[in-house]
Formats: structure tokens, C-alpha cells, sequence
């Protein structure tokens, strides 16, 4: 369904404003959250304004790109943003912890149609030619988020109260609603009308089970539970892959593995949320510890890292619509990831920072390339009626990758930073404060410690990233097609390249 390019223009500004609320309304929040939890008097279940967030949106990304398909993105997409905006207002009216953990899990629902829509209406609205530019300009939301989310949201909490930081979400939602009402079009559902009702919750009780499993796992005191939560998921696993299989209609298509560009875009997508994602909320502590900066100091590096993600998500996108060549991208990105991220496994501590915020800048620049870029190349080759579906995978493999890797690091840094730890000093009690007022011999132990322990962590994660590279060389050459999207639906994947002499 091509548009006009004034329409198109105007549905972008849409799309982009939509999804910049959602990426930063969860950034914002993370500044007051402890305010949050002090004045609702239940600071132990702090966690879980995000937990339940990321639950809920994790969980729903499949049942919505299928709905998608099935009624059009457009009605799920106004739903989501609507949904959105209500519970934005539900929590900041809070009364209790729980009240607000539930208004959370209900926006995290909602969240997860805003993102996946926003990426469905974009692949059915334009060409694979001209998708990456697109999907790159609202892609470019969640690193914008990233960058300002945490200042907005400590303006918020120090000059008026906690409640805005949610309430902010209404009249900013109202505003994009309307856009959204008059710029985004109507497209049919062209998928099945059958639901995969068992795929969706054998899913969806696996992924909440991992998730607890690798967060309890860190803690020795719930680590039974934890085993326990393993084993569901194995079993829900085991049970979601026969189901699917066996479904005339899956929630997620896994007979389309099979196509190249799907599976292996499917890996790499999963590389920016295991590689990426997961180790960038540590940097800040690594920082603090290893190079004896303060917080604010320490914040550089990430925002270094994100910055270099932004610039090259853009011009790689547009790059890759001007030219019609996109292999180049994941190859180069990839190879520049784990390049990085090796680099920072050898660096010695006490180096000027800007050393260290140009290596995690490359690393950032790397997975820039590719972050936006494969979803659309995914989208390509995949049925028109399965759209959504396929979308949903994308992003699940990515936020599912980046949910384990992080809780996984977590658990790997506070146990040997405890047992590595020198005598007198407890983990439990340890703060970048109490490190920095310690004699200089002390500071240099713990600095030699955290660089001990996360060398290892960047090696791992380096061979993240050139298990990439391998998927990125298994994507089929070629130029993406300038073929409208506006097809009857298809049984098998299509291919989303023409050839290079075309």
C-alpha cells in the first residue's frame, strides 16, 4: 500500500513520535525510581516497576504481530497508544506498590503494540527499497531516549513530583494520537483469522519463566526457584515448539527458520540485545570502579556508545535505500562490535577515559549499522500476511537476548567481585564512595579486580558479535527490490533482493 511522499512524511513524524514516547517513557522512569518506591513505602519491590514492564512487553510482542495480521496494524496500533496513555495516568494515581506494578504491567502491554505496529505499518506502506530509511528514522527513538530519557526524568522528579514522570505520558500520548488517527492508514489483515492459542501461552509462560529463572539465579537464597523456573521453561519450550509445528496457523512461524535471510537476520537481531544491550547498564560501574571516576563521569562512555549507534543507524539506513545493498552493513557492523569489544577486554585501567569512550563509540557504531537495518531486511522476506508475526520474532529474540545476558553478567560480576574482593571489605556494603576513600593501594586492588572480572565478560561478548559476522555472511547477496508490498498473502518466504544486475 504505497503512499504519496507528503503522506508518507507525515505517517513518519507519526510513527516517530509514538515510539519516541514509548522508549522514553521506561528511561525516564528508571531515574525515579527511587523516589517512587521510598514514598510508596516498599523500596524491596523497586524492581518490579521494571521487571513488570519488560515482562508484559516481552510476553505480548507475538499475540500482538499476529492480531496485526489478523485485523491490520492500524487497530491494534490506536488501541496500544490509547491503552498507553490511560495507564500512564493509572500510575502516576498510584496509591499503593501494587497498584503501580499492575498500571506498569498493563503500559508495558501497550508499549509492545506501540513498537511492533510502528515497525508492521512501515513494512506494509513502502517498499523494501525504501524501508530502511524509514525504519532507521524511527529507530533512531530509542537511542534519542537513551541520550535524554535519564536528564528528563530527573528535572521531573527534583522540580515537580514523582506522578508527572507518568502523567507527562497524557498529553504528549493525546497529541500523537491524533497524528497517528489522521497519518496512519487502514490496512486490512490480510493473515489467517486463526489464533494460535497454544503457541501463544506455552510461549508465554516459557518466556516469563526464563526471565525469573536468570533474575532469582544470582540469588543463593532463591536459587531453588530458580531451577525450578528452568525447568518450566525447558518443558513450555519443548511443548511451544511441537505446537508449533503442528499449528495450520503459528504464532510463530518457525517453518520460515528455513529461508536464509530470515534465520540468519533472526541471529543478528538477537546480536544487538546479548552484545550490546546487556553490558551497558555495567559500564557506569566499571567506570567507577576500574578508572575511579565519579557517577557523572562514568555515564560518558554509555552515552558515547549510544551516540555511535545513533549516527550510524541513520546513515546506514539511508545508505542502504539510496544504494539498495544491505549484506555490507551487518558484515562491517558486526566485524566492528566484536573488534571493540575485544579492544576493551586488553585495555589497561588508569588510561585517559576518551580511550575507552572511543572503543565502546566504535562498538556503538558498529551495531548501529545493522540494529534497524535487518528488521526491515527480515520483513522483506517474509510473507505480506505474516508481517506482524515476523516482526514480533525480530524483536523478541532481541529483547529476550538482551534480558538474559543482563541478569547473566549481573550474576557473574557480584559473584566473583565478591570472592576476589580484599580482606575487610564486604560486597554487600561496597560503593564506588566507599572505594574511592580508601587508600590508593585498595583502590588499585579493586580496579585490578573489576578489570579481572569484566576482561572475560568483553571476550564473551566479542564472540557474541563474530557469531554475527558468520549470519551476516549467510545473508544472500544482492539489492533490495523496489516491489510494492501490496501483495495477496503468500504461502512461502519471498526473497527480499533482486539481483545485482537488475
Amino acid at each position: 500500500m504505497p503512499l504519496s511522499p507528503l503522506k508518507l512524511r507525515f505517517l513518519v513524524i507519526s510513527l516517530l513520535t509514538v515510539s519516541f514516547l514509548g522508549a522514553l517513557d521506561n528511561t525516564v522512569v528508571s531515574t525515579a525510581l527511587a523516589t517512587v518506591a521510598g514514598q510508596l513505602g516498599a523500596l524491596e519491590q523497586m524492581s518490579w516497576i521494571v521487571v513488570g514492564y519488560t515482562l508484559a512487553s516481552t510476553v505480548l510482542l507475538p499475540v500482538l504481530g499476529k492480531l496485526g495480521d489478523i485485523v491490520g496494524p492500524r487497530a491494534v496500533f490506536l488501541i496500544s497508544l490509547v491503552v498507553f496513555i490511560l495507564s500512564s495516568l493509572g500510575c502516576g494515581f498510584a496509591p499503593s506498590m501494587g497498584w503501580l506494578i499492575f498500571a506498569r504491567v498493563v503500559q508495558g502491554m501497550s508499549s509492545a503494540g506501540l513498537q511492533l505496529m510502528s515497525q508492521t505499518i512501515i513494512a506494509l506502506t513502502t517498499t523494501p527499497r525504501q524501508r530502511p530509511q524509514y525504519m532507521a528514522i524511527i529507530g533512531a527513538a530509542f537511542p534519542i531516549a537513551i541520550l535524554v530519557g535519564p536528564v528528563v526524568g530527573g528535572l521531573i522528579t527534583d522540580y515537580w513530583s514523582w506522578p508527572w514522570v507518568f502523567w507527562v505520558n497524557a498529553p504528549v500520548g493525546i497529541i500523537a494520537l491524533v497524528l497517528a488517527a489522521v497519518a496512519v492508514p487502514h490496512i486490512e489483515g490480510v493473515g489467517s483469522s486463526r489464533f494460535d492459542v497454544a503457541g501463544a501461552a506455552t510461549l508465554g509462560v516459557a518466556v516469563v519463566a526464563l526471565v525469573l529463572a536468570v533474575t532469582w539465579v544470582v540469588d543463593r537464597e532463591q536459587l531453588a526457584a530458580a531451577l525450578i523456573a528452568f525447568a518450566v521453561t525447558a518443558a513450555c519450550l519443548a511443548a511451544f515448539i511441537l505446537v508449533e509445528l503442528r499449528a495450520a496457523d503459528p504464532i510463530v512461524p518457525l517453518r520460515h527458520l528455513a529461508n536464509r535471510t530470515i534465520g540468519a537476520g533472526i541471529v543478528i537481531s538477537a546480536i544487538v540485545g546479548i552484545g550490546l544491550f546487556s553490558i551497558t547498564s555495567y559500564l557506569p560501574t566499571y567506570f567507577q570502579m576500574a578508572y575511579r571516576t565519579s557517577a557523572t563521569v562514568s555515564g560518558l562512555v554509555p552515552i558515547a556508545t549510544v551516540f555511535g549507534m545513533l549516527v550510524s543507524n541513520l546513515i546506514s539506513g539511508w545508505l542502504a535505500s539510496r544504494t539498495g545493498h544491505y549484506r555490507v552493513f551487518p558484515i562491517a557492523g558486526t566485524i566492528l562490535g566484536a573488534a571493540g569489544l575485544a579492544v576493551m577486554a586488553v585495555l589497561p585501567v588508569g588510561l585517559p577515559l576518551w580511550v575507552p569512550m572511543v572503543v565502546m563509540a566504535i562498538v556503538g557504531l558498529g551495531t548501529g549499522a545493522f540494529m534497524s537495518l535487518i528488521v526491515t531486511v527480515v520483513q522483506s522476506a517474509a510473507p505480506v500476511g505474516e508481517t506482524g508475526a515476523v516482526t514480533a520474532t525480530v524483536n523478541l529474540v532481541r529483547q529476550v537476548g538482551a534480558t538474559v545476558a543482563t541478569a547473566l553478567i549481573g550474576g557473574v560480576i557480584g559473584f566473583a567481585v565478591a570472592a576476589g574482593l580484599p580482606a575487610g571489605l564486604d560486597a554487600a556494603t561496597l560503593t564506588p564512595t566507599t572505594v574511592h576513600a580508601a587508600s590508593p593501594a585498595v583502590q588499585a586492588q579493586i580496579a585490578a579486580l573489576y578489570r579481572d572480572v569484566f576482561a572475560p565478560i568483553f571476550i564473551a561478548l566479542a564472540a557474541t558479535y563474530l557469531v554475527g559476522v558468520i549470519a551476516s555472511l549467510l545473508l544472500p547477496p544482492g539489492r533490495l527490490s523496489d516491489e510494492s508490498p501490496d501483495l495477496p498473502a503468500a504461502t512461502e518466504p519471498r526473497h527480499p533482493v533482486r539481483s545485482a544486475r537488475s
